[in-house]
């Protein structure tokens, strides 16, 4: 699937639910990552930065409120809560910590679906992504830099338009052609040096990529999971 509009956390202990979301989110061109507790979900959000959350109330260990709390410091992503139809207390309290919207289970889809651009349309920044951290790497298009295991790369000027249109359009596959306009280069041989060289910087091992990878016959994709 091409043209992700965003990239979303579902955070729920039941797997009819997550497998509900995550299927019907897929198919309206959402990249789904799932966890099935706010322990879980709280390690995910320390390597990927997600455009927003989708957090059960009611989990075994530590609730989505337990959650919110403990991650509000440092976490700016909008968060939906999933709520039973009589929680309203843990609803508002929800909401005075910092979630932007509810919904009560069990609930329609496409309400789900129109919630969440809403929010998204609210929270859009006008300007793009230019820090994003993933794993051990971390990619600065501020300052031309990616550090991997605390060693500081530099990138220059077509390596970082390259990034900055893979990164703002997460699990798009860019063709050799896509990748020659941005970056005004029609020699196909000369693009895939340069996202061997990318590779090089990203990769722990190159040869086997896990981040920036060849679509055969198609292109090529950054995966940031």
């Amino acid at each position: 699937m091409n043209n992700f509009i965003a990239h979303i956390l579902v955070v729920d202990d039941d797997e009819g639910i997550r497998s509900l979301i995550k299927k019907y989110l897929n198919e309206n061109n959402y990249i789904i990552t799932t966890a099935d507790s706010s322990e879980n979900a709280s390690e995910k959000i320390k390597i990927i930065k997600f455009d927003l959350i989708i957090l059960d109330i009611m989990m075994p260990g530590k609730n989505g409120l337990e959650f919110i709390a403990e991650n509000k410091k440092s976490l700016e992503t909008p968060i939906i809560l999933l709520t039973a139809k009589g929680q309203a207390n843990e609803r508002i309290e929800g909401l005075e910590q910092g979630a932007d919207d509810y919904l009560a289970k069990p609930f329609e889809p496409k309400e789900l679906l129109l919630r969440i651009k809403n929010i998204l349309n609210k929270t859009k920044k006008i300007d793009q992504k230019r820090i994003i951290k993933f794993e051990n790497i971390k990619i600065d298009l501020n300052k031309l830099l990616i550090t991997k295991n605390n060693s500081d790369l530099k990138i220059n000027s077509t390596e970082k338009m390259i990034l900055e249109k893979m990164i703002n359009n997460p699990g798009k596959t860019f063709s050799r052609e896509d990748i020659g306009k941005l970056i005004d280069l029609d020699k196909e041989r000369s693009i895939d040096v340069i996202i061997t060289r990318l590779r090089k910087k990203i990769e722990i091992d190159p040869k086997n990529p896990k981040f920036l990878q060849t679509i055969r016959g198609v292109g090529y994709v950054l995966w940031i999971e």
